[in-house]
């Protein structure tokens, strides 16, 4: 018998020596395993805009209700039935000495999803382990944070953790559709609960690179999104006699243009720090680039070779691209319409008039119609306070290494612009690596790394420690 169980030893180690991926994953720790079972929770629940937010919301306040935290401190609602959130404020030391509260803030709603859009073997809203990721729509959009918001709370509630200030998790809806039953409808309508002295939210995170921990970003700013309409018209006619004057010729060579054309470079404070701290890390080439135009922003040169990344050409300047288009209405006749929707990310305090008019001159044709600039409310950057960039940078090295800590514009769009234009600094920042390569937010078999989410888990845990008492 021993013989036997030496030889079963020896084989068994023989096979995890041969196939290091067969070797069972260290058991969860019981606050993993909980942000394990929320995360799944989350994800299983349908939030896409036909399904609402209303039943994560509540499931979410379950999980609050029974931990033991009192009705009260519980808040869920919403300006329509299907998008409710919900607000849960973790109680601090009392007194009117107490500094304002630390907001978590996370979104509860996705983008819509198809089976038949992902792999055969992944469902959208299966939560599925597999090859090291978690897959699932919401797994790195919002879904990670917010159920390690939940979990994290409920771990600090088990250890009688008593903060210097109150601790408020909020879980919107509405983030992916502009926010106005989410974050804008709590400013507007419940300042008294999300109310902050700052707030960690989405919008940062940290990149690898070749597998390992590269920076870690803090969203401080993003751009503001706007859409204009592109029109070209005339009197059409029977296609057998085609005529120069074609609308669809005449607005696709207008985007053409459009497509050329680079609006300004223009640095901000967050941008300026951003290449300042990039430059450390890059290439020599994109190095010495991004140090020159710090010193200049007229450097065309430099900007060129900066802007052969797409992802740094965005934080350079506004963007404008096109994603729509229609054109004509039958086959048998010259179009007498066609139309483009033209995407812009504009630049924090840039007037969209002032981007319209980019627009205009880009196509270079007066008869194609430009609709008109939307009235928005521009935002001011989020400061760079030391006493939020400090524990970041620490528990950043503790955990990850000595990798820099790097304040970036968002080029896309977050919740944390509600909180902006009322003056609340918002960062985005989360603890979660992932391959920038492998972005699959909003796209097919969206997911998230195992390691990272745990890794996350613990340095948001440990950061709203840090920020919660003093």
């Amino acid at each position: 018998m021993r013989r036997i169980l030496v030889i079963a030893l020896v084989l068994s180690f023989s096979l995890a020596t041969a196939f290091p991926g067969a070797r069972q994953a260290p058991p969860l720790a019981p606050h993993q395993q909980l942000a394990r079972d929320i995360y799944k929770e989350l994800i299983e629940i349908n939030t896409t805009p036909s399904r609402g937010t209303t039943a994560a919301a509540q499931a979410m306040a379950k999980r609050w209700r029974d931990a033991g935290f009192p009705e009260a401190d519980i808040f869920v609602g919403g300006p329509r039935e299907d998008k409710h959130n919900v607000v849960i404020r973790y109680r601090g030391k009392a007194g009117a000495a107490a500094p304002k509260p630390l907001l978590l803030l996370a979104h509860l709603d996705v983008v819509e999803a198809l089976k038949a859009d992902w792999s055969a073997e992944l469902d959208p809203f299966v939560f599925t382990e597999r090859d090291g990721y978690y897959y699932g729509r919401g797994t790195s959009d919002d879904k990670a944070m917010a159920a390690i918001f939940v979990a994290n709370l409920i771990r600090f509630k088990r250890e009688d953790f008593v903060p210097a200030r109150d601790i408020i998790v909020a879980l919107t809806a509405d983030e992916e559709g502009g926010g106005q039953n989410g974050a804008a409808w709590l400013v507007n309508m419940h300042r008294e609960l999300v109310d902050a002295a700052y707030i960690v939210n989405e919008g940062g995170g940290g990149s690898l690179r070749n597998g390992k921990p590269f920076w870690n970003a803090v969203q401080a700013t993003e751009k503001i999104v706007a859409n204009f309409t592109l029109t070209a018209k005339n009197r059409g006619g029977h296609s057998s006699q085609p005529r120069p004057d074609n609308a669809i010729y005449q607005l696709a060579a207008g985007l053409v243009r459009v497509g050329q054309f680079n609006f300004p470079v223009q640095l901000n404070e967050v941008t300026r720090a951003f290449f300042t701290k990039t430059a450390a890390i890059e290439t020599p080439e994109t190095g010495a680039a991004m140090r020159a135009l710090v010193a200049n922003p007229g450097d065309a040169a430099a900007a060129a070779t900066i802007a052969r990344d797409p992802r740094y050409n965005s934080m350079l300047r506004t963007t404008c691209v096109a994603t729509m288009l229609t054109g004509g209405h039958a086959t048998n006749a010259l179009p007498q319409t066609a139309q483009a929707t033209v995407n812009c990310r504009m630049l924090p305090n840039v007037d969209p008039a002032t981007v319209r008019d980019g627009i205009v001159r880009a196509l270079a044709d007066p008869a194609i119609e430009v609709s008109a600039a939307p009235a928005l409310n521009p935002t001011q950057p989020s400061p760079l306070l030391p006493e939020f960039f400090e524990p970041v940078e620490g528990i950043t090295k503790v955990l990850f290494g000595e990798i820099p800590v790097i304040p970036i514009m968002g080029t896309g769009a977050t919740d944390s612009r509600s909180f902006r234009r009322v003056g609340i600094p918002s960062y985005g920042v989360s603890g979660l690596f992932g391959d920038p390569e492998d972005n699959r937010a909003h796209g097919r078999d969206e997911r998230m790394r195992v390691q990272s989410f745990y890794e996350g888990q613990e340095f948001l845990y440990r950061l709203t420690k840090a920020l919660s008492a003093k």
